[in-house]
Order: C-alpha cells, then sequence, then structure tokens
C-alpha cells in the first residue's frame, strides 16, 4: 500500500522545488525594482517625475481607444487617464519600492502568500493596461506560490515568522479558555 500525504501538508522535496521557484522570482522583482530606483530606469520612475508611468500609462490609454492593444476595459482606461497619469510622480516610486520589497521578501520567504498575492496584484495592473511580457508566466507562478505557500516559505523566514504567530495564536486561546472558565463558573451563594 503506497502511503501519500494530505494535500498542504510539508514536504522537504517540495519545499527545496518551491524555494528554487521563490528565490528564481524574488530575483526578478529585486532586478526591476532595483533598475526603477538606481539602475537604467532611474531617470523614468524615480527621479524623472514619474515619466516611466506617464509613459506607460498614456499607451494604455491610448491602446484602448484605437482598439489595438493597450486597456481593454473602459473603466481602467478611465482609472489609468484620471488617476495614474495625474499622479504619476508618486506612483511610480511606490511601484520601485513595491517590486523591490516583493523581491526581498520571495528571496528570504517571509509571508510568502501574502508577499505573492501582492506581486500577482502587480502583475494584473501591468496586464490590464497592455503589457503581456513576462507578466502571465510570472502570475502563474506567483498563483502557485499561494497555493503552496506551506511548503514556499519553509526554507525560509515563514517558518520561524509563521511559527512564532501560530504558537501566539495557541497560547491566547488557551487563555480565553481559562478565562472563560473563570467567568462562567457559578458563584457560591453567601449565606449570613
Amino acid at each position: 500500500m503506497i502511503r501519500t500525504k494530505p494535500l498542504g501538508r510539508r514536504s522537504s522535496a517540495a519545499s527545496l522545488i518551491w524555494l528554487v521557484v521563490r528565490v528564481w522570482l524574488g530575483y526578478q522583482w529585486m532586478n526591476a525594482g532595483y533598475q526603477k530606483i538606481w539602475g537604467s530606469e532611474k531617470s523614468a520612475f524615480w527621479f524623472g517625475g514619474g515619466a516611466g508611468i506617464k509613459g506607460f500609462a498614456a499607451a494604455g490609454v491610448a491602446g484602448s481607444s484605437t482598439g489595438k492593444g493597450g486597456a481593454s476595459y473602459g473603466w481602467w482606461a478611465g482609472f489609468l487617464h484620471n488617476f495614474v497619469i495625474p499622479n504619476a510622480s508618486w506612483i511610480a516610486k511606490f511601484i520601485a519600492l513595491g517590486e523591490l520589497a516583493i523581491g526581498i521578501a520571495l528571496v528570504l520567504g517571509l509571508f510568502t502568500g501574502l508577499v505573492a498575492l501582492c506581486g500577482l496584484t502587480l502583475n494584473l495592473v501591468y496586464m490590464f493596461t497592455g503589457s503581456a511580457g513576462v507578466n502571465p508566466a510570472y502570475a502563474i507562478l506567483e498563483v502557485s506560490l499561494m497555493l503552496a505557500w506551506r511548503n514556499a516559505g519553509y526554507l525560509g523566514l515563514d517558518r520561524f515568522a509563521l511559527s512564532g504567530a501560530r504558537r501566539q495564536r495557541h497560547v491566547s486561546k488557551i487563555a480565553d479558555r481559562a478565562a472563560h472558565r473563570r467567568t462562567t463558573a457559578p458563584t457560591p451563594a453567601l449565606t449570613h
């Protein structure tokens, strides 16, 4: 009889595979953020008043109006035109820092499932705006990391951060039960 572990259980072999995926994807995000802050794209993002974001959003809006690529949804084109383009300066810095933070957290394996969700959100923003590139491949990996979060971050800081949170939750449940017993125990009647 072959014994298998239930779905969602930790596996050292799976943890090793997810480590490779997580570190590779984290490096890609870290590099993208680095390039926007200190690298070749800094003049368009960090120091250029958000010129990179303005150009990206304007291309999405233009593609939407011509029907050739760009934002496929009118509401998204409106969002790009009315919110993103006028606020491109701070959005560019936010995107650069966000990409760098996502990359660092994935490489370290800290809150892997949540960070993969943040990366997926950015990829969806890019895809809604009309940029395919590597975004669909990254999105598939991020969804996979979210589904495999127990194994994906086990060989990283998640092992310690989440076990500490689980331990704290267990201690608080015990304390709550003890407090509940004290408050619901019948009080003896006083006799004179």
